[in-house]
């Protein structure tokens, strides 16, 4: 009897501490989603913790609970986006070859600026002001990172699977097409008749993308 007992306290215990655990990530992330959309619109200088609090629907203090500074939230929304992209990245780590792998980039790309608008915005305009809080991360994680894709095409253009490019100009027009439909959303929705892109038009944009882009480097599509 004492046994079962301690098993149901043990058992009921790790409940509650995954209860506790989940709320936590529940409120961490809609603090972070708040902080996007008040970042992306005011920026960091016209932020405040207290716009981002109301946004969240939370009391400041418990803002402050999360994150101490404005500062440490900014670079954790900023962390987030960039980590995002990072993932996304991996499928040119494992692809066979352009197709699959810069095809696959362009198609996770254009999806993380559909689903995270506001993430994007927020790391084009810190680097438009000269990267005043992420500099570091310019100089050490996305060099590195730029660095090992660079090498990946370098072999494909070894391999003779793709034209001879800079690799670098290839990664930066492709960081700039596929965020364009984050940084510049409100235009695109304009000229789409004031409507955002259905799924049939994002298909269609990726599509559109993937074949002008590996067209041009002398890649068939998959």
């Amino acid at each position: 009897m004492k046994d079962n007992e301690t098993g149901k306290r043990t058992k009921n215990g790790r409940n509650a501490a995954g209860s506790r655990a989940e709320a936590r990530r529940a409120t961490e992330d809609a603090i972070l989603k708040a902080a996007e959309t008040v970042f992306a619109e005011a920026g960091f200088g016209g932020a405040t913790m207290q716009l981002i609090a109301d946004m969240a629907g939370l009391p400041k203090a418990n803002l402050h609970y999360y994150f101490e500074t404005k500062e440490a939230l900014y670079r954790r929304v900023v962390e987030r986006i960039f980590n995002i992209w990072l993932e996304a990245a991996d499928v040119f780590d494992a692809a066979a070859g352009p197709a699959e792998g810069i095809g696959a980039y362009i198609d996770a790309k254009m999806e993380i600026s559909r689903r995270h608008p506001n993430g994007s915005k927020v790391w084009a305009s810190e680097v438009m002001h000269g990267a005043p809080v992420i500099q570091d991360y310019l100089e050490t994680t996305l060099s590195e990172w730029t660095e090992g894709r660079a090498t990946i095409i370098r072999r494909w253009i070894a391999e003779g699977k793709m034209a001879d490019v800079d690799p670098r100009h290839l990664l930066y027009m492709l960081w700039a097409t596929t965020q364009h439909y984050a940084d510049f959303s409100h235009q695109i929705e304009t000229l789409n008749g004031g409507k955002p892109l259905t799924d049939a038009q994002w298909d269609a944009a990726k599509a559109s993308v993937k074949g002008i882009v590996l067209r041009g480097i002398g890649v068939s599509e998959t």
